[in-house]
């Protein structure tokens, strides 16, 4: 179902401040693509293609700047993506029925939301003592939230990001250049799956659109700071929004489970 242009409209202006907002903290807004077109748009192979090309849209610039200031080495990054990378394309190649996607959708959006809130409670200093791990846990990390994020249509970094902030894996601002390096590769092979799975959905006028949108917001949002709403605000306000978007979409989904 294609939308209308006044819905158009209103979604590249959601568009808009979501890729402003997220890529301010490093975030490529996918969970929020996701929750947006949920609303206005119908046809779900759609909704996770779209959701993912501007997701790769918008980390392609932050990853880049965090690589050329020296917060991203990509030795550090390899044991996360080197299970995700094929586990994002194994998730985006299931082909789901339409109501057992939106449940799953509904369920990550809702989990990603309370994750999201969550980091804002536990955001760490780069005074505070980094912890060592064993590399087997970053494998299993990358699996796990890459499949996630290849089923739903995300790049999973809104997962990873509060969770390693949580172990004390690395300083706040190497966390945010793995999440924005993470869910570049993850939308890259959730992409490959969609086209492998012969699933990959684009209408040409509001694809164009909304990556234009998420294109001028990334790009502003990376190199602007945000003086009146800080980070944290825009995780809680944002964590807010996903949440009622995630209920939403159980409360109309899950009746057809019985």
């Amino acid at each position: 179902m294609l939308l209308s242009t006044e819905n158009l409209l209103l979604v590249c202006l959601g568009f808009f401040i979501v890729a402003t907002l997220y890529s301010s903290v490093g975030f490529g807004g996918g969970s929020s693509y996701l929750a947006l077109l949920t609303l206005f748009l119908g046809g779900f192979f759609a909704i996770r293609s779209i959701a993912l090309i501007c997701n790769l849209v918008v980390v392609s610039g932050s990853t880049y700047l965090y690589f050329k200031n020296g917060h991203a080495k990509l030795k550090d990054f390899l044991p996360f993506v080197l299970t995700s990378i094929p586990l994002a394309f194994l998730g985006a190649s299931f082909r789901l029925e339409e109501h057992v996607f939106f449940i799953l959708l509904g369920f990550s959006l809702v989990t990603s939301a309370i994750f999201l809130a969550w980091q804002t409670f536990y955001q760490k200093t780069d005074k505070e003592r980094i912890k060592a791990y064993p590399t087997y846990l970053s494998y299993l990390l990358g699996g796990a939230i890459g499949l996630l994020s290849g089923v739903v249509g995300i790049g999973g970094g809104i997962f990873l990001a509060p969770i390693l902030n949580h172990l004390k894996w690395g300083k706040a601002i190497q966390i945010a250049a793995l999440a924005s390096f993470f869910i570049l590769v993850n939308s890259i092979s959730g992409l490959a799956g969609l086209v492998k799975g012969n699933m990959l959905e684009l209408p040409l006028r509001e694809t164009l659109a909304l990556v234009v949108s998420v294109l001028i917001g990334g790009q502003l949002g990376i190199r602007l700071s945000l003086k009146r709403f800080t980070p944290k605000r825009i995780k809680r306000v944002t964590a807010l929004l996903v949440f009622v978007v995630g209920v939403r979409v159980l409360i109309k989904y899950l009746p057809e489970m019985f």
